[in-house]
């Protein structure tokens, strides 16, 4: 009333502040939002008037907000002074009084403390903003994924599910589904195993990991696989189990399909062995030789499958993510200075890098990972990494090396090579928890005739050589299986050498163990002489300036929706504009209508038309076309007749923006 609106006003000016006059209750009603930093209002203006309106507005407030407002009185702010204050109180809530006449200063320092006040509330709605769009990813990871999410209270006995983990019990997604009606799901040979489990992981909080037969309400019998963790309360004391559950029907029946199979060829080769064993001796000759190669080919039958299947499961899971990084990536980008949302990212961005580095070990395994094969000095990869062997070690183990200055080079991918020496010297470690000596040589080796998957010719031998425990006849003929470890739970992928065999395969070597129990062990890892020098490091030529820099229009083709929503907010990111399409044809559709495209980044396995078809339909259409494709595989079509530039996923947005300037520079 009066003067005071202009003098409030005036005042908030000068100290910084933009504000609104309304100069009736209705007005100013009317004009609130979740914008509204604070209020101030005179007590006349509230004593004889209906707060109803305003006191909805509050009680609906979002749980992050707590409006301050400030109150212009003659009378004080305490009940005792002032008995309309109780009920301005208990109507507006986070109330300041200021009793006129007031000094500037002090006005203008109240209103502050609201601000710095309400934009603390701003700052926790970010927080649950930040937090509500992660538990959206995770969920959407989890479908992605079909697997169902389950908390299980250890107090009540009270299961929580998802309708992905009922489906996985036959039930509906509406079904109520009790952690009794759980236990008479499963099959009752597999149920005291199942609470032996349960029971050890509240007993020790080790992980809970079990798979079990499960009947479900049509009588129909299925495989189901758990995992959980449990989770204590402040005191230790154990409150609740946490975890995901898959449906393994398929797999479990497949395997058991594959096992009769076995069997039925197990029994063919019996039976056929008896016949050739009633005949004569130069056919027991005979015989032998058979057996040995079946029992190769039924190796290399299993060693291929489980190799298609973990290439297949390695893409799907680099899709995945991709996903993930992208988006963590950039919401580290915008995740602003508070501590605990950088750490928790942070934690998420190691744990989906460590999944990326898996996928690699699980693609060299399948002989899917991208080589760069030239000429290698061994030696000289040797000496370079014996201070990082060094530090891998720890103090307790010794290294010494032997390696002559004369060896040719070999024919192989350095880095894959570094990282199989610094599996081998790692494994060498641990098969001697009491310290000891790693021996690291380096020989040259000549075969005359083949010899079991080698051919004739010369190969570099690199060994290592621990003073372990060593292995037995059975573990030997088992250390290169995928998945197979003597190690601890947790201390071992069972990765490793079958990683190593896998690459040796891709080389045309071999990986060759030498053991005995209490002997230590010997690795000997062969690779194919090269017949040319190592290629010398060359300086990298400057790229050129200001010609492709600047935003660039980029269609981007992805059918995954996850990878093409995390591809395209880093590409906007980078200020590029982004067209996006989900298919071969929607793509092609695009370059003709969409007006001019700087560059197509495509995804390589797609339906109905792959990357390459697609560079191909690109390329007859716009000839100068710049085109980059990722793939979480290594193989590009060779049909294509021209080349094309490789993203490998997952990929960084530092990785995206480089090769995007490298195929631009070289187009």
């Amino acid at each position: 009333m009066g003067r005071d609106a202009q003098i409030a006003a005036s005042l908030l000016v000068e100290a910084g502040i933009p504000s609104k006059t309304a100069g009736d209750l209705q007005t100013f009603i009317d004009a609130l939002n979740e914008d509204t930093a604070f209020v101030i209002i005179t007590e006349e203006a509230l004593r004889s008037s209906d707060l109803r309106q305003i006191s909805s507005w509050i009680e609906t407030q979002p749980s992050w907000s707590d409006l301050p407002f400030i109150i212009l009185t003659h009378r004080g702010g305490g009940p005792e002074r002032n008995p309309a204050a109780a009920r301005v109180l208990e109507t507006l809530g986070n109330v300041s009084f200021i009793e006129r006449p007031f000094h500037a200063t002090t006005f203008v320092s109240v209103a502050r403390s609201a601000l710095r006040g309400r934009r603390r509330q701003y700052e926790a709605r970010l927080r649950i903003e930040a937090l509500d769009e992660g538990e959206r990813r995770l969920q959407t990871a989890l479908e992605a994924g079909r697997l169902g999410a389950w908390e299980l209270d250890l107090a009540t006995s009270a299961l929580t599910t998802s309708p992905t983990c009922r489906a996985v019990f036959g039930h509906d997604p509406g079904d109520t589904f009790t952690y009794a009606q759980l236990l008479a799901s499963i099959h009752p040979d597999d149920l005291e195993r199942m609470k032996t489990a349960v029971k050890a992981t509240i007993d020790t909080g080790a992980d809970y990991a079990i798979e079990y037969r499960t009947i479900w309400p049509d009588g129909s019998a299925h495989w189901a696989e758990i995992r959980a963790q449990l989770y204590r309360d402040r005191s230790g004391k154990a409150v609740k189990m946490v975890g995901v559950s898959s449906d393994i029907t398929a797999r479990m029946r497949s395997e058991e399909h594959q096992r009769q199979l076995n069997e039925v060829l197990e029994e063919r080769v019996a039976e056929r062995t008896a016949e050739l064993h009633e005949a004569h001796a130069v056919v027991m000759a005979e015989v032998a030789q058979r057996e040995h190669a079946e029992e190769q080919l039924r190796q290399a039958q299993k060693m291929e499958a489980i190799g298609q299947l973990t290439g297949g499961v390695a893409h799907d899971f680099n899709n995945l993510l991709m996903a993930v990084l992208a988006n963590l990536e950039l919401l580290r980008k915008h995740a602003g200075d508070n501590p605990n949302v950088i750490r928790l990212i942070d934690g998420a961005l190691q744990g989906a890098r460590r999944g990326a580095s898996l996928t690699q070990r699980l693609l060299a395994f399948a002989r899917r990972q991208d080589l760069h094969i030239g000429s290698v000095d061994l030696a000289g990869l040797v000496r370079e990494m014996a201070d990082l062997m060094k530090r891998s070690v720890g103090t307790s183990v010794v290294i010494e090396t032997a390696v002559p200055d004369d060896l040719d080079p070999v024919l192989a991918d350095s880095n894959q090579l570094e990282l199989a020496l610094l599996n081998l010297v790692v494994n060498a470690r641990d098969a001697m928890p009491d310290g000891g000596t790693i021996r690291i040589g380096l020989t040259e080796q000549e075969l005359a005739h083949r010899e079991d998957e080698l051919a004739p010719g010369r190969y570099g031998v690199l060994s290592v050589t621990d003073q372990g425990h060593g292995m037995d006849e059975e573990t030997l003929q088992k250390a290169i299986e995928p998945f197979f470890s003597t190690k601890e739970l947790g201390k071992g992928t069972g990765l490793g050498l079958s990683m190593i065999h896998g690459l040796a395969l891709q080389l045309k070597g071999r990986l060759r163990l030498i053991s005995a129990p209490g002997k230590g062990t010997t690795a000997e890892l062969w690779v194919p002489v090269s017949k040319q020098a190592p290629a010398q490091p060359s300086e990298p030529a400057p790229s050129p300036q200001g010609r492709n820099s600047g935003p660039k229009r980029i269609l981007l083709v992805d059918d995954d929706f996850l990878i093409a929503m995390s591809s395209v907010d880093m590409l906007a990111d980078l200020g590029h504009e982004v067209v996006e399409a989900h298919s071969g044809r929607d793509a092609l559709e695009r370059l003709k209508q969409d007006g001019p495209i700087d560059l197509l980044i495509t995804d390589y396995s797609m339906p109905e038309m792959n990357g390459g078809e697609l560079a191909k339909a690109a390329r007859a259409l716009f000839p100068d076309l710049p085109i980059l494709i990722a793939s979480g595989y290594s193989e590009l079509p060779a049909e294509l007749g021209f080349e094309v530039a490789r993203l490998g996923k997952p990929y960084t947005q530092q990785q995206l923006a480089l090769e995007i300037s490298k195929v631009l520079d070289t187009a």
